[in-house]
C-alpha cells in the first residue's frame, strides 16, 4: 500500500456515507432497526453501479462485526533480581572482633512467604536459593531436584497470586535464562550462638 493510498483510504470510507443520502425523504425512513438507523445510510440493493459505485462495493467490508463476548485478562509478573555487588551492605559490626566462622542453622517457617517481602536472591550450592527479605531475614528456598540454583544467577520471575504469597509445591519460579522450577521447601536461616 502506497503512502498516498494510506492517507486517502479514510476519505474513501466516508464516500458511501456522504453520497448515500440525496436529501430526499423516503417513505421507509424511520422503519427498520432503530439502533442502527443512524449508523449507516440506507442503500438499495437494486441501485445501479454507476449511480453509487462505492456504496455497493465498500459497505459490506466496513460494516462492524457483531461482538458476542469480550474477555479481559490480567497477568502480573514479579521480578526478583540478584543482590548488587556494587552497593556494599553497611558494616553493622564495625569495631567488634571478627570471627568469619559464622554458622547458620535452618528453622521451619511454614509453607508460604510474602512475595512482596523478597528483596533479592542469590544462588547457593546445589538446588538452593538464598532469598533476602525486607525484614532482614534470610530464607533458604530449595528447588526441585532437577533444577540447579546457578540457573537463577540473574534472578527470577514469579506470577502474582490472589493472596500475594510464594508457596511451596504451588508456585513456579521462572529463571531469566528460561529454567522453570517449583519450590519444594523453605527454611529461615538463623545464625547459631557459639
Amino acid at each position: 500500500m502506497s503512502f498516498a493510498s494510506a492517507l486517502l483510504y479514510p476519505f474513501l470510507l466516508l464516500l458511501p456515507a456522504a453520497g448515500g443520502d440525496d436529501g430526499v425523504r423516503r417513505a421507509d425512513d424511520g422503519q427498520g432497526d432503530p439502533a442502527t438507523a443512524g449508523l449507516w445510510p440506507p442503500v438499495e440493493v437494486g441501485m445501479a453501479a454507476s449511480d453509487a459505485p462505492f456504496a455497493i462495493s465498500l459497505l459490506p467490508q466496513v460494516a462492524p462485526e457483531d461482538a458476542w463476548q469480550v474477555r479481559i485478562e490480567q497477568r502480573m509478573t514479579i521480578r526478583v533480581s540478584p543482590r548488587s555487588s556494587a552497593v556494599p551492605m553497611p558494616d553493622m559490626f564495625f569495631g567488634m572482633p571478627t570471627d568469619n566462622s559464622a554458622e547458620f542453622s535452618e528453622r521451619k517457617m511454614g509453607n508460604c512467604l510474602p512475595a512482596s517481602g523478597i528483596v533479592s536472591v542469590r544462588p547457593d550450592r546445589g538446588n538452593r536459593l538464598l532469598l533476602f527479605m525486607r525484614d532482614r531475614k534470610v530464607v533458604s528456598a530449595e528447588l526441585a531436584r532437577s533444577c540447579r540454583a546457578r540457573d537463577f544467577y540473574s534472578g527470577f520471575l514469579i506470577e502474582r497470586n490472589e493472596d500475594g504469597r510464594l508457596c511451596v509445591d504451588r508456585d513456579t519460579l521462572l529463571s531469566r535464562s528460561g529454567m522453570s522450577c517449583t519450590l519444594t521447601r523453605i527454611r529461615q536461616l538463623v545464625e547459631q550462638d557459639h
